[in-house]
């Protein structure tokens, strides 16, 4: 029986459209995603989706949830699961830990958004609970941040955060790496 757990965290319509939650190159990050979850669909292993709920009083709760809709790219099938999550970290108040239990879950492959935030906060967490974890840093993105002494390209934010993960939290490697990886045991 296999104990890994494709976690695809985030990747919702919103990090795709115009406006202040666009992500830099969401879209080759998620064709990523789409890579590696039909991997694991080739293979029968279970995903898992976490999907933040986002509150925007600025548009209809219609758009909104439109807009937090998981992207197309990457669209759950049937028996895939859903967890719903308010927080950056996909373990704070929601049912994530079971439902690793319960697939007896050791081994977790990450994809999604953002890299400085809620794939960061996710992976720290699951170091907390024994996880051995792998981040697929393609099949992930972020956005530019500003800080004082000006704005830091998302590309760099991204590198920083997949750098300080590597090693210590998880694994860092591209989604072909690990599809190598994987047809060479």
């Amino acid at each position: 029986m296999n104990d890994t757990v494709l976690i695809i965290i985030d990747i919702q319509n919103m990090y795709f459209e115009e406006g202040s939650y666009k992500l830099f190159d969401a879209d080759e990050a998620s064709l990523k995603a789409a890579k590696i979850l039909n991997h694991f669909r080739s293979k029968n292993l279970p995903v898992i989706y976490i999907k933040h709920l986002f509150k925007d009083n600025k548009i209809t709760k219609q758009e909104l949830m439109r807009k937090c809709e998981i992207h197309k790219n990457v669209m759950p099938v049937h028996g895939e699961t859903i967890i719903e999550k308010n927080y950056p970290s996909s373990f704070l108040n929601t049912d994530l830990k079971t439902c690793l239990d319960d697939l007896k879950a050791s081994k977790l492959v990450v994809a999604g958004m953002m890299s400085h935030m809620c794939i960061d906060t996710t992976v720290r967490a699951a170091q907390n609970y024994g996880y051995d974890v792998t981040v697929l840093e393609d099949a992930c993105t972020t956005k530019n941040l500003n800080t004082k002494n000006g704005e830091i390209h998302a590309s760099v934010v991204h590198d920083v955060f997949m750098a300080s993960l590597n090693g210590t939290f998880a694994r860092v490697m591209t989604v072909d790496e690990y599809i190598g990886a994987e047809n060479q045991q």
